[in-house]
């Protein structure tokens, strides 16, 4: 039986992709299969929705190299009858995707926000011309890979066991020689996953000043992300912490944005928020234009007189 196959370096990822595939598998008439390759936690994938998952002992996939993970999840495609072949569009995932699909002749779509079935055809849409509009895009070749924007399915638990299926694969040795190795900074956080955010823009004078959204998100239990400028021009914060085109995108409950104007390549970041609240103390910003509430001011004034009154 013809599968989606799925995969992504992180585990999290993966398993929320495969919630999305059991809902397309049932629609388009595919099983369901997972790659848990290189994997810490291969069991986890059990009651994920997959029929079988695929893993393998090679030493080659220890450490993540895109052209040796592309010949893997190629040689394990071809074992699963792969039809569809859903990645995590994280950085590493997209470089995957369009390796993986030249490997295998296959059209390819990364960053693709949502995914559904029309007329039988597998339809996705994705931010086009800067974020500016959203393309609906479909694929015509027989195998397809699509890169799937993290966040889009949901992780479920299946009362069947998948199948573990050890694979043997035929990998060569990268031809990247890794010469040192660093683990990311104690402010790395998960903004793609956090339920409320509190987002800073260049209304912010100081780098000190950032103390003021650092306290409003502590008391609402969220994080502070932040503009491009204020991350690569400024470097008052990392570039984990960006949110929009060139960084992350996040789907929270809640999104305050503090001191950003409100420019496209920002808000397609946030613009799938439940709830958005802007301050800002020009009254023409573009930011109003999606913004659910908002307030006319100073954010030097307004923030700290918010923050007090959660507080209480």
């Amino acid at each position: 039986m013809a599968a989606i196959l799925v995969f992504s370096e992180r585990d999290d990822i993966a398993w929320q992709l495969l919630g999305k595939a059991a809902e397309l598998g049932r629609e388009m008439g595919l099983g369901v299969a997972a790659a848990a390759l290189g994997s810490a936690d291969p069991g986890g994938y059990a009651n994920r929705g997959a029929q079988k998952v695929y893993i393998s002992k090679n030493e080659q996939l220890k450490t993540f190299e895109a052209s040796v993970y592309a010949e893997a999840l190629s040689q394990v495609a071809k074992q699963a009858d792969a039809a569809v072949i859903l990645i995590g569009s994280t950085r590493r995932g997209k470089e995957l995707a369009g390796r993986l699909a030249q490997k295998l002749g296959a059209g390819c779509i990364s960053d693709a926000g949502s995914l559904e079935v029309k007329d039988g055809r597998l339809v996705c849409t994705r931010n086009a011309l800067g974020g500016a509009t959203v393309a609906t895009q479909t694929i015509t070749t027989e195998l397809q890979v699509i890169a799937v924007s993290p966040g889009l399915g949901e992780p479920i638990e299946s009362p069947e066991t998948a199948e573990m299926v050890e694979v043997e694969l035929a990998l060569k040795p990268s031809a990247v020689k890794v010469i040192a190795r660093s683990e990311k900074g104690q402010g790395a956080v998960d903004i793609e996953g956090a339920e409320v955010l509190v987002c800073v823009g260049k209304g912010f004078t100081r780098q000190e000043d950032l103390k003021m959204a650092e306290e409003l998100a502590e008391v609402l239990g969220g994080l502070v992300a932040c503009t491009k400028p204020l991350a690569t021009d400024e470097k008052w914060l990392p570039e984990d912490r960006v949110i929009g085109l060139s960084g992350k995108s996040g789907k929270p409950n809640l999104a305050i944005c503090l001191g950003i104007s409100g420019q496209v390549q920002f808000t397609v970041g946030i613009r799938d928020a439940k709830t958005i609240v802007a301050v800002n103390q020009d009254p023409n910003a573009f930011i109003w234009q999606m913004a659910d509430y908002g307030i006319v001011g100073d954010l030097y004034e307004v923030v700290p007189r918010l923050t007090a009154a959660l507080k209480g």
